[in-house]
């Protein structure tokens, strides 16, 4: 029988359960059973809710992971580049985090699994909100170097270079934390960390739930990311191979926490999302994801950036609900926040919000998506999405049907991590619904040019949306540059982008498809 649960002021607790890398098509709700094996929990979310064919997330894992946390996008926070031991780049105290704006409206917040917003204690997120974190800092294949026989053996080299051990930490009341390093995610911890990280996200459920508190809980499995190394027991469980038997793996961890609500009496009053943050990693198969779409993880092609989703609410959305429409992890901030009774977040934080002890005056990217997915509203507040590299180039920009390609990567496998995408002299367009992978431009090269120079009055209306978008930097500009760039140098390159396409809208149709 399950447990009656206390009061909870009658607003709803919201989990949030993220893979790692896992592809659009690793998921059978979206496969139907094409890659052999099931996730029938992750799938039962989608059941009992909605799932999302056009959700994005970002390019690769930190700004995937930063855009859903700040509803920011990540050229704003500066998290566009993956994040390193040691590095002077991570979540920064200006930009709130939805733990932080839910503290105040009564929420009990913690985070468990996998953080990757920067490995330094101001970075970690029980000083950003987050009452309790157990997790690690990085991308699993950085945990593992240390293991390495060509790993230099002097203990200085680790102690300044290496990564920091698997942390458990806890908020003061002064704004200060407690830490506590639990060791190293080795090799043979890789196999069980997220089953640890699992009984911590369930304990807190069951004390916030004891409490009658509402909670904002994230957890963040390990699972998929490479190199995957699996327990005894999940070894060949598919006979399909370590990935397909690592996501039955994660498909029953999310099981547990699912059935943690059923237990407790509270998933009628627990919104629910599982996704993931970018696009599936293919180079490293069979140990990595898939994805129909073209290209993969950091890249400019939908690869790289659609991500599996789904979304449920018992008695706020409806059932079995397949969602076309474009979404993006930046409009979870404001949507999670009006679920919270704070439906007008965005327009605060644009004038100044104080929230705790902080002030905060940021611009958020993300849209009030409740209204639409409570069926109160037709329209979809999203038209657009951009596309920004790591090194912090605009590559592409989707509005509604249309997609644009300012730049593009035209490496495979390894190489897209090494060699630097390609500017276009004239811009590449598709129309993702008559072309949904991006195929046109390849495949259908008899009559792509002339289709493409038949559609050039897109331009001028795409140079005034990215326009629109550059203007939001003049008073609030980007908070931190990623390793590899200068900010004022990205954004005169984007600037330089829009001149382009004004210049490409006044040429003639013939000499832009002969080009």
């Amino acid at each position: 029988m399950a447990r009656q649960p206390k009061p909870q002021n009658g607003k709803p607790n919201i989990l949030i359960i993220w893979g790692d890398d896992i592809g659009w098509f690793n998921i059978s709700a979206y496969n139907h059973g094409i890659m052999g094996y099931q996730t029938p929990n992750i799938d039962r979310i989608a059941r009992e809710g909605a799932m999302f064919t056009d959700w994005y997330g970002q390019q690769s894992c930190t700004a995937g992971r930063a855009a859903f946390i700040t509803g920011q996008s990540p050229i704003r926070t500066g998290l566009t580049k993956v994040g390193l031991p040691g590095a002077d780049l991570g979540l920064r105290p200006e930009d709130p985090t939805i733990a932080e704006l839910l503290k105040p409206l009564g929420y009990t917040t913690g985070q468990f699994g996998k953080n990757h917003l920067g490995d330094r204690d101001e970075f970690l997120p029980t000083v950003h909100g987050f009452d309790e974190f157990f997790g690690n800092l990085y991308h699993l294949n950085a945990e593992e170097e240390p293991e390495n026989p060509d790993y230099p053996k002097d203990p200085k080299f680790k102690e300044r270079f290496g990564p920091r051990g698997v942390l458990h930490c806890w908020a003061k009341p002064d704004g200060t934390q407690k830490i506590e390093n639990t060791g190293p995610l080795t090799r043979k911890r890789m196999e069980t960390v997220d089953e640890e990280f699992l009984d911590g996200a369930l304990k807190f459920i069951d004390k916030a739930n004891a409490d009658g508190k509402p909670f904002f809980v994230w957890w963040n499995s390990t699972r998929m990311h490479v190199f995957t190394h699996l327990k005894k027991e999940s070894d060949g469980v598919t006979g399909l191979g370590l990935y397909p038997d690592g996501m039955v793996e994660h498909d029953g961890h999310v099981g547990r926490l699912l059935g943690k609500l059923d237990e407790l009496g509270i998933a009628d009053n627990t919104i629910v999302m599982y996704s993931t943050d970018n696009g599936a990693e293919c180079l490293s198969w069979p140990d990595g994801g898939w994805t129909p779409f073209r290209g993969e993880k950091d890249t400019n092609w939908e690869g790289g950036w659609r991500v599996p989703c789904m979304i449920r609410w018992p008695g706020k959305i409806k059932p079995g609900t397949v969602s076309n429409e474009i979404v993006s992890h930046t409009d979870m901030l404001p949507t999670l926040l009006a679920v919270a009774g704070e439906p007008d977040i965005v327009g605060k934080l644009k004038k100044g919000h104080k929230a705790g002890n902080k002030t905060f005056k940021v611009h958020i990217d993300g849209y009030n998506m409740l209204p639409f997915l409570k069926k109160e509203e037709k329209e979809n507040p999203r038209k657009a999405f951009f596309y920004w590299s790591d090194d912090g180039d605009l590559m592409a920009l989707r509005y509604e049907n249309w997609k644009i390609h300012f730049m593009e990567q035209r490496a495979k496998g390894m190489s897209v991590w090494q060699e630097p995408f390609v500017p276009l002299r004239f811009p590449k367009l598709f129309n993702l619904r008559s072309d949904p992978f991006e195929r046109a431009d390849e495949d259908a090269t008899m009559f792509y040019a002339k289709w493409a120079a038949d559609r050039m009055f897109l331009i001028v209306p795409a140079q005034v949306v990215v326009g629109m978008f550059l203007k939001t930097f003049e008073e609030f500009p980007p908070r931190q540059r990623p390793s590899s760039f200068s900010i004022d140098e990205a954004l005169e390159k984007a600037r330089e982008k829009q001149n382009a396409m004004a210049a490409a809208a006044s040429g003639s149709p013939a000499r832009i498809a002969a080009e």
